[in-house]
């Protein structure tokens, strides 16, 4: 029963502060993350870390809704229309933070190592804010139909460049006991296993889509898919999101009738993204703010640099245009959950820094969520997506 009593408090608190965060004229989701932050345990304690843990089932729907609507966007006339370009961006957006941070970090006098892997982790960028931003505002146009592919790209260029990350980092800690290629082999095989499993669901979906017409029915059938996904995901070790964004890439491109679908699973998903991001802001800890010193000043503000020079090098390798170059980068600084789960890893690598990477991380995390969808939105707008 206090979970249920936890998620009225969460929900309750996300339509206050929608109400509140408007009056600035910023983005829903910022007004979520603040609630959340203030009535969780790092300020007034309203719902405990206990409750946040029991609760953690609807982060998960939340991303797997979210991985589904990015999917969508991957209509093959849309890259036969643009090429590579999305590719190329990605690329350089992600490889530019995890060399500056990298570099920055070594220049300083860091333990080459260390600097190695927490380098890595900022390739990572979280889809949910970004999205919400984009559905808040109904956002059309270039950038933002860059920017989901993008988003979305972003995830499987973070696991590569982690593996390898990882690979060299142990080389130089133990240099007989590393074996190169197959800690780059690791990464790529869960990213084209994600995506092979997305891709039989994707084509399943349109099987039973075909016989249920009605609303409700496809309301059940986009539940079952997702938890399925998130089931076997979970289950396999690999990636929730690239293989449920597979999915939705499959279907869209196999079924006529996803364009309806994705409709239906808009109409069912604002509860779920409120609960979410209030959720999110409940889970940010004020505490770490003291401990983020020189390294976490150096990764906050080198990442986001890294970010925004390595769009706009892409953007103009891909002959994108001029809002593109200008713009994307900034609505690509959000990170959450794909770079906490890194730092797990992380402990197996470096354990003598694991708490540094992980207080570095979370401290990131809560400045760009909090910071992220308001810049998202000035992005949008400068580049005439929001009108």
């Amino acid at each position: 029963m206090d979970a249920l009593l936890s998620l009225a408090i969460i929900l309750l608190t996300g339509l206050i502060f929608e109400k509140i965060i408007r009056l600035f004229k910023l983005p829903n989701v910022t007004g979520y993350l603040i609630g959340g932050l203030l009535i969780g345990p790092s300020v007034l304690n309203l719902v405990t870390e206990g409750q946040l843990e029991s609760l953690s089932f609807v982060s998960s729907i939340a991303l797997g809704f979210i991985a589904f609507s990015i999917g969508g966007e991957f209509k093959m006339s849309y890259f036969k229309r643009v090429g590579l370009t999305p590719i190329i961006i990605a690329i350089f957006e992600s490889l530019m933070a995890v060399f500056m941070v990298t570099g920055t970090l070594i220049l300083f006098g860091f333990d080459k190592a260390f600097s190695i892997v927490l380098g890595a982790i900022a390739a990572a960028t979280a889809p949910a804010a970004t999205i919400m931003v984009i559905k808040q505002y109904k956002a059309k146009g270039s950038l933002t139909e860059t920017l989901l592919s993008v988003v979305a790209l972003d995830d499987a260029v973070a696991l590569i460049a982690f593996g390898v990350a990882v690979a060299i980092s142990q080389m130089i800690n133990n240099p007989s006991g590393a074996n190169l290629l197959s800690q780059i082999a690791s990464p790529v095989i869960e990213i084209l296993m994600s995506l092979v499993i997305g891709g039989i669901l994707g084509f399943l979906l349109v099987l039973p889509v075909r016989f249920y017409k009605d609303d409700a029915s496809r309301q059940s059938l986009i539940y079952i898919f997702i938890f399925i996904a998130l089931y076997i995901a979970s289950k396999g070790g690999y990636s929730d999101l690239l293989t449920i964004m597979a999915m939705g890439a499959v279907f869209t491109n196999l079924s006529n009738e996803s364009l309806k679908l994705m409709r239906i699973a808009d109409v069912m998903t604002p509860p779920i993204f409120m609960a979410f991001f209030v959720i999110s802001g409940a889970d940010l800890k004020l505490s770490i703010l003291p401990s983020i010193g020189l390294v976490g000043i150096i990764y906050v503000v080198i990442r986001s640099v890294g970010k925004v020079l390595g769009a706009s090098i892409g953007a103009i390798l891909s002959k994108s245009d001029a809002n593109i170059r200008k713009y994307l980068g900034f609505a690509l600084l959000p990170q959450a959950g794909v770079a906490i789960g890194l730092t797990v890893v992380a402990k197996t690598v470096v354990p003598q820094y694991a708490e540094t990477i992980r207080a570095v991380i979370l401290c990131g995390t809560l400045i760009y969520e909090l910071i992220g969808p308001a810049v998202s939105k000035w992005a949008l707008t400068k580049a005439g997506d929001i009108k």
